[in-house]
C-alpha cells in the first residue's frame, strides 16, 4: 500500500490532523482548538496521512532552538501531536509519517528532533533515545524546613498576564545557557500558551508571581491552587507549581522559600523538576518530597556535524564510533566525534552504537558507561567508553521545563 503523506495547507486540515491524537486523549477537536494550535506551529509543519479522502493520522513539529551543553542553541524540531486513528493502526501510516517528518526536519535545517513520548515503546525504532529524566514531587508543607535557614530579603508580588509577558521571558532566556534541553519561546507562545489558562481546564486560573531582589526581577513562578477543606474546618489544599525559574542560586532559594510557605495549603507539588534540582540540598528532609523519576525528553540526531559543532565538549580529543541508523541509513557509518565536532573517518571503530544511543548521551543525561551497563553498546577498544564520557560530560542534568 502506498501511503499518502503531505503537509497541511489550511487550518481545517490541521484540525483534522489533530483529531487522531485528540481521540486518545478523549477530547473532541473543535475549530477553535485548531486556530489556537496554529498560533504555535507553522501549519505546513503539520503532516497528515490520508486513506483516500480521509485524514487518518498526523504528526507535527514546532520550530524550536534547543539549548545544548556549553550555552549555545541548535535548530531543533519539537515533535508533537503524533497519532493515527485506532481504526487505521498497523497499516504503515505512522512509519510513513515519521519518515516524512524527519525528511522535512532535515530539509529545514534542524540538527535534531526531540519529543516527549506518550508511549515509550514507539520512538526507539525511529532513532529517538531517552536523553533526560524528569521528576515529580509532593511535599507536605510542614516538612518544608530548609537545612540552612536564612532571612528572606526578596519581595514577591502577583502580576497580571501583561506584566508577566514582559518580565518572565528575559528570566527564562537567562536560564537557557545554564540548562541543556530548554527551548526558545516566542512571545505568542508566552502570551497564548504558557501564561494563558489551559484549554483543558479553563476555569482553573494560572497565578503569576514575580520575585524581585533589590528592585530587579530575579525569578518567577506559575502555579495553580486547589483548595479543599477537612471536616474539622482546616485547609487540605494544595499548591501545584507549573514552572519556577530563577537564574541565580539566591533567586532560586528566595523563590522556593516563598512557594513553600504558601498559606492555606497542606501540600506543594511539582510534576516537572530536573533530577538535580537545588531542593535536594535546600531542604532539611529531601526524602519528604516523595520524589519520583521518569523519562523526560527523547532526542533524535539528524545532522551529526551540526549537532556536535553546537555543543561544548568537556575534554580534548575524540572517539571513533560505528553508528547504526536503520531508519535513516545516510547517517550510518564511521564517525570521529570530539572537541572538533564530527567527521567521517576510515579509522577503526572504538564504540559501536545505534543513533538512539547517541541521542541519549548528546545532552549529558546519560553516559556511554550507562549504555554499556545496559548492554546497549559495544566497546571494541578498551578505554573508549572512558574517553567518550570525558568528552560528553556535563555539570548539570538536561531538562525541559514544559511538555509540548
Amino acid at each position: 500500500m502506498t501511503v499518502d503523506v503531505r503537509a497541511c495547507s489550511s487550518v481545517e486540515e490541521l484540525r483534522q490532523g489533530l483529531d487522531a491524537i485528540n481521540h486518545y486523549f478523549g477530547h473532541r477537536n473543535e475549530p477553535e482548538d485548531a486556530e489556537r494550535f496554529a498560533q504555535w506551529i507553522d501549519v505546513e509543519r503539520m503532516l497528515v496521512a490520508r486513506d483516500g479522502d480521509r485524514i487518518v493520522g498526523g504528526a507535527g513539529a514546532f520550530t524550536f532552538s534547543m539549548s545544548v551543553p556549553g550555552g549555545e542553541t541548535v535548530p531543533a524540531a519539537g515533535v508533537t501531536v503524533v497519532g493515527v486513528l485506532p481504526s487505521d493502526r498497523r497499516r504503515g501510516f505512522l512509519t510513513a509519517l515519521m519518515r516524512a517528518q524527519l525528511d522535512d526536519c532535515r530539509a529545514r535545517g534542524d540538527a535534531l528532533a526531540y519529543l516527549w513520548a506518550s508511549e515509550a515503546t514507539i520512538y526507539g525504532r525511529f532513532g529517538y533515545g531517552i536523553a533526560s529524566r524528569a521528576g515529580s514531587m509532593k511535599l507536605a508543607r510542614e516538612r518544608s524546613t530548609f537545612a540552612r535557614p536564612f532571612e528572606p530579603r526578596g519581595t514577591v508580588r502577583l502580576v497580571e498576564p501583561e506584566e508577566a509577558a514582559r518580565e518572565f521571558p528575559p528570566l527564562y532566556e537567562r536560564m537557557l545557557p545554564q540548562r541543556p534541553g530548554l527551548f526558545t519561546r516566542t512571545q505568542a507562545w508566552w502570551e497564548t500558551r504558557r501564561l494563558a489558562p489551559s484549554p483543558w481546564d479553563p476555569r482553573t486560573p494560572k497565578n503569576l508571581a514575580l520575585l524581585e531582589l533589590d528592585g530587579e526581577a530575579a525569578g518567577y513562578a506559575i502555579y495553580t491552587v486547589k483548595q479543599e477543606w477537612a471536616p474539622g474546618g482546616y485547609s487540605t489544599g494544595s499548591l501545584n507549581v507549573l514552572e519556577a525559574m530563577a537564574p541565580t542560586p539566591e533567586g532560586s532559594r528566595e523563590l522556593w522559600r516563598w512557594l513553600l510557605d504558601f498559606d492555606w495549603t497542606s501540600q506543594i507539588s511539582y510534576d516537572l523538576l530536573p533530577v538535580d534540582h537545588p531542593l535536594f540540598l535546600l531542604l532539611a528532609e529531601p526524602r519528604r518530597m516523595d520524589f519520583q523519576v521518569g523519562d523526560g525528553i527523547w532526542v533524535r540526531l539528524l545532522d551529526l556535524p551540526a549537532a556536535t559543532a553546537a555543543r561544548e565538549f568537556a575534554a580534548e580529543g575524540a572517539v571513533v564510533v560505528e553508528l547504526a541508523d536503520a531508519f535513516r541509513p545516510e547517517n550510518a557509518g564511521r564517525w570521529r566525534i570530539g572537541s572538533d565536532g564530527a567527521e567521517r573517518t576510515d579509522a577503526a571503530a572504538e564504540l559501536e552504537l545505534d543513533v538512539a544511543d547517541l541521542g541519549s548521551v548528546y545532552l549529558g543525561g546519560f553516559s556511554f558507561a550507562d549504555l554499556v551497563r545496559a548492554s546497549r553498546i559495544r566497546e571494541p577498544v578498551p578505554g573508549a567508553v572512558e574517553r567518550g564520557d570525558a568528552l560528553f560530560r556535563t555539570t548539570v542534568q538536561p531538562w525541559c521545563a514544559e511538555v509540548f
